[in-house]
């Protein structure tokens, strides 16, 4: 059988462990790959896979240059990107992620794909990034409308993802397919050990240790987690909390209130603080070394991070929200406790600590690993990804 789809673009935009595994479920099922990235990932083992060919349109992405070297690299991918678009000959274009300015993306750039013919799926890992991050507005909301009306098909990671599109913009049914987020099998990992990683970060081995990893946001919800480290406190329940994670742009007065929570309640002690972009080969030092995984969310759609523990055989708490739920199995992956609900999230850490998850720890990592790449393998998403690009033609 001839097949209607053999080679795609994958737009990576922003550069990420996502775009990487998709990249290599595809790849593992027939289809050529045009990679559009950055130097971030650049060394990536998939990206030199003689299926794919990588275009490096977006060069460095150096945080620390001048704003003028800033602005002219976005315009030069930019030209980059539409130059591209004009002279290659593959019919559909995945994007995964928006570039610098999401509103020319989500329509001009998106119409001017259309023209020249293109296929487009979009990948909506986050519904409405703006009523996430308390930025929503008319603009947000009537341009994302667009888009989702623009694009052949629109990929979501669960059935509550699906729903929200379809009710929140008015999309058809039948241009909305779930396919879940694939384990984060991308990221470095050695024959590091418990004990070692502890000790480079000089963690007692008796000690319990939590973790909160990521970007640092109000959405997030380390205020409500450090509130319940002031509980287990009052109780005398010691654990100790890693923080591992940058703080994002125009979140500095949040992290300046997360500081006075850890101050009044003299939590100092109790927190481990690693305030930084944490580098590639840095991350299982903190997910070997902790005995689990908090994300204390306020709001979100789905979680990457969900997908980095489960690498790792990390269990994980988490509060309902979003679709953090149709993950998390209670007493086996971890625990699901209430959103904006401290007194809850530390009884749930508690819980946890004096559960069988805990106390078999060393074989639950590897129950929790197998169970995720058993269900959330690249494999299976690139094969479902594939037969969705082949529906379209």
């Amino acid at each position: 059988m001839i097949r209607k789809v053999a080679k795609i673009s994958l737009l990576a935009g922003g550069d990420d462990y996502y775009p990487l595994g998709l990249c290599s479920g595809l790849v593992s099922n027939g289809v050529r790959v045009n990679y559009i990235g950055g130097e971030a990932f650049k060394e990536a083992d998939i990206l030199k896979n003689e299926n794919v060919c990588f275009y490096n349109l977006r060069g460095s992405q150096n945080p620390n240059s001048p704003k003028v070297e800033k602005a002219f690299r976005v315009l030069r991918y930019y030209l980059r990107l539409i130059k591209y678009a004009w002279k290659r000959d593959t019919t559909l274009f995945h994007i995964q992620w928006l570039n610098k300015f999401i509103y020319f993306d989500r329509t001009i750039l998106n119409l001017y794909y259309k023209l020249l013919g293109k296929k487009l799926v979009f990948t909506a890992h986050n519904v409405n990034e703006g009523l996430r991050d308390g930025t929503d507005n008319f603009l947000n909301r009537q341009s994302l409308k667009l888009m989702y009306r623009i694009v052949d098909h629109i990929i979501v990671h669960t059935d509550k993802m699906r729903r929200q599109v379809i009710e929140q913009f008015d999309v058809n049914e039948n241009k909305v397919s779930v396919i879940p987020f694939g384990i984060n099998s991308m990221v470095f990992k050695s024959s590091l050990t418990r004990a070692e990683a502890r000790k480079r970060l000089g963690l007692a081995d008796n000690e319990r240790v939590a973790l909160f990893f990521g970007r640092i946001t109000p959405y997030k919800g380390l205020d409500d987690l450090l509130l319940a480290l002031t509980e287990m406190k009052k109780r005398q329940q010691f654990i100790k909390l890693i923080i591992a994670g940058s703080i994002e742009k125009n979140s500095e007065k949040y992290w300046q209130s997360v500081q006075r929570i850890i101050k009044d309640n003299g939590l100092k002690d109790w927190v481990f603080e690693k305030t930084e972009i944490v580098p590639d080969r840095d991350v299982e030092v903190y997910f070997k070394a902790a005995d689990v995984l908090v994300l204390p969310y306020k709001y979100i759609f789905q979680s990457g991070v969900l997908f980095l523990a489960f690498n790792f055989g990390l269990p994980v708490i988490a509060t309902d929200v979003g679709s953090l739920r149709e993950y998390i199995i209670d007493g086996k992956i971890g625990f699901i406790c209430r959103s904006g609900d401290p007194l809850d999230l530390a009884e749930k850490i508690g819980l946890y600590f004096r559960s069988n998850v805990y106390r078999n720890l060393e074989q639950n990592r590897l129950n929790i690993t197998n169970y995720a790449m058993e269900k959330y393998s690249w494999d299976k998403v690139g094969e479902k990804t594939h037969s969705l690009y082949e529906s379209l033609f």
